[in-house]
């Protein structure tokens, strides 16, 4: 099974359609085969008095000027979505509220995606679980027992899923990583398993792709010295040209589990063996 490669753009555009597009061409020169997005309606998301709290930003000193700054309207998701199609990439994203869900239903997208921090919101999950796409569900910031509620969820509504093992801090510690969750995760819920990390450096994803995971997402960016909260817990361009292809290899180097002689190993059987036929 090949590995689905999702290339998380989220905010690390910075409201910038030509940084997004360039963002784009990236993920799909690396060998990623879709890029996602994140969606939030503001005023839902956060509250007034955050809002309207300091914090200073290229877009002005408030944290509503910096957030509206990061988000793209209908008309920029509009030119994503016709630069996706001519680029032949699959997009989605991860919404974070009711309204941003019925927002991306216009573009029709293949997937879905529930970010960490909502999978607790039940009206969200089950407004996604009704449309019947393919979904990856993040594991974040939850139990179990989070996790159980939210499967739950998707299998009444019959919508196909997978999780996807996540550490939710940014950067993410090695030590954090707790890569055998992927396994507790596939024995107990019987389903694919992906990995979402936000990790420094390659070797993590690497070794969750040795546990055979459905899914691989990393956050990337032009440059991880850009401003941006999650800038520095993202793959440059150089790594995430490095990160897919070494995880094609490890796709092949697994094989199938059945133990056999192949083709080449026979001359040699017969050669090293052939003191024990006289």
């Amino acid at each position: 099974m090949s590995t689905f490669f999702i290339a998380e753009i989220g905010i690390n555009h910075n409201g910038d359609i030509k940084i997004c597009k360039q963002l784009i061409d990236l993920a799909i020169t690396a060998g990623c085969d879709a890029v996602k997005f994140q969606k939030r309606d503001i005023d839902t998301v956060y509250s007034k008095k955050l809002l309207d709290s300091f914090r200073e930003s290229p877009w002005g000193t408030t944290q509503r000027e910096q957030k509206i700054g990061l988000e793209f309207n209908e008309r920029d998701y509009e030119e994503i979505n016709n630069y996706c199609k001519k680029k032949n990439i699959e997009w989605f994203a991860s919404a974070w509220d009711l309204k941003s869900q019925a927002f991306l239903r216009k573009f029709n997208c293949k997937y879905n995606k529930i970010a960490s921090a909502m999978l607790v919101n039940e009206d969200l999950l089950k407004m996604v679980a009704e449309e019947k796409k393919h979904t990856f569900i993040s594991t974040g910031l939850s139990t179990l027992q989070d996790i159980e509620k939210a499967v739950n969820i998707f299998r009444e509504k019959n919508c196909p899923f997978e999780l996807m093992h996540c550490v939710s801090t940014y950067p993410m510690k090695y030590e954090d990583a707790n890569l055998r969750t992927i396994l507790t995760l596939k024995e107990k819920f019987k389903c694919d398993v992906g990995y979402s990390g936000h990790e420094t450096g390659l070797f993590v994803s690497i070794a969750a792709a040795a546990l055979g995971v459905s899914s691989i997402e990393r956050h990337i960016t032009l440059d991880r010295a850009m401003y941006g909260s999650d800038q520095a817990a993202s793959l440059g361009p150089p790594g995430l040209k490095e990160l897919v292809p070494t995880v094609r290899k490890i796709e092949k180097v697994m094989g199938d589990g059945t133990k056999r002689i192949i083709d080449d190993e026979i001359p040699i059987a017969e050669k090293l063996r052939a003191h024990l036929k006289k």
